[in-house]
C-alpha cells in the first residue's frame, strides 16, 4: 500500500488551496481524505463537486447516508464507514438503522430504507449489472427512475473515496474515532 501525504492550505498545490479552505469552513477541519486528495487538485475538486451535487439529489439526507454507508461497508472502507456513521449520528439517523447498516443487516424498521440498502448492495456487488427484479423492488418501495441515477451518483462518489482510502491507508481522523469500524471476519465451521 502507498501512504499519501496529507496536505493542508499551506502545503497543497495552489489550485487545491481554495477547495481545502472551503472544506475547513464546512467541517471545521480538513479530513485526512481531503488532505490526501489535495495532491491532485482535479481529484479533490472532482470529489467535492460530486459530493455537493449528490447532496442536491432527489434522495433525502437520511437516504443519502444509507447509500454512502452501504457502499462503504460493501467496499470494506473503515474510514468512510466511520466518517459517515459520525455524520449520520449528527444528522439524527436512528441508531438501530445505523447499527444495521454498519453490520450489513436488513433494516427491519423501515421497508423503504431496506429497499434502498438492498438496491445499493446489488449495484456494488454486481458492478451495476442489476437484475430487473432489483429495479422493480426499488421502484415498488416508492423510489423513482431518477432516484436510480441518484443512487448511482452516491455509489460513484463513495467508490472513489473508498478506493483512495484503500490505496492511501488513510488514517482515521480524531473526529471519527468514536465510530471506528472494521468489517468482521467471518468464521467458517470446519
Amino acid at each position: 500500500m502507498t501512504k499519501l501525504t496529507i496536505l493542508d492550505e499551506t502545503t497543497a498545490p495552489a489550485k487545491a488551496k481554495p477547495v481545502l479552505k472551503s472544506v475547513r469552513s464546512k467541517y471545521g477541519f480538513i479530513p485526512n481524505l481531503m488532505g490526501e486528495l489535495a495532491a491532485s487538485p482535479s481529484a479533490l475538486e472532482s470529489y467535492t463537486t460530486l459530493a455537493s451535487l449528490y447532496g442536491q439529489s432527489g434522495l433525502t439526507p437520511t437516504e443519502q447516508q444509507v447509500v454512502l454507508l452501504t457502499v462503504s461497508r460493501e467496499n470494506n472502507c473503515g474510514y468512510c464507514v466511520a466518517a459517515h456513521s459520525t455524520v449520520s449520528v449528527n444528522t439524527g439517523l436512528d441508531r438501530t438503522i445505523l447499527t444495521a447498516l454498519r453490520e450489513g443487516q436488513a433494516i427491519d424498521t423501515d421497508p423503504r430504507l431496506e429497499a434502498l440498502r438492498q438496491f445499493t448492495v446489488s449495484i456494488v456487488r454486481n458492478r451495476g449489472l442489476v437484475e430487473r427484479s432489483d429495479i422493480d423492488a426499488f421502484l415498488e418501495a416508492g423510489f423513482t427512475k431518477p432516484n436510480i441515477l441518484d443512487v448511482m451518483t452516491g455509489v460513484t462518489m463513495k467508490t472513489m473515496s473508498n478506493y483512495i482510502n484503500h490505496i492511501a491507508e488513510t488514517e482515521l481522523d480524531d473526529a471519527f474515532q468514536a465510530m471506528a469500524w472494521s468489517k468482521p471476519i467471518l468464521q467458517h465451521a470446519d
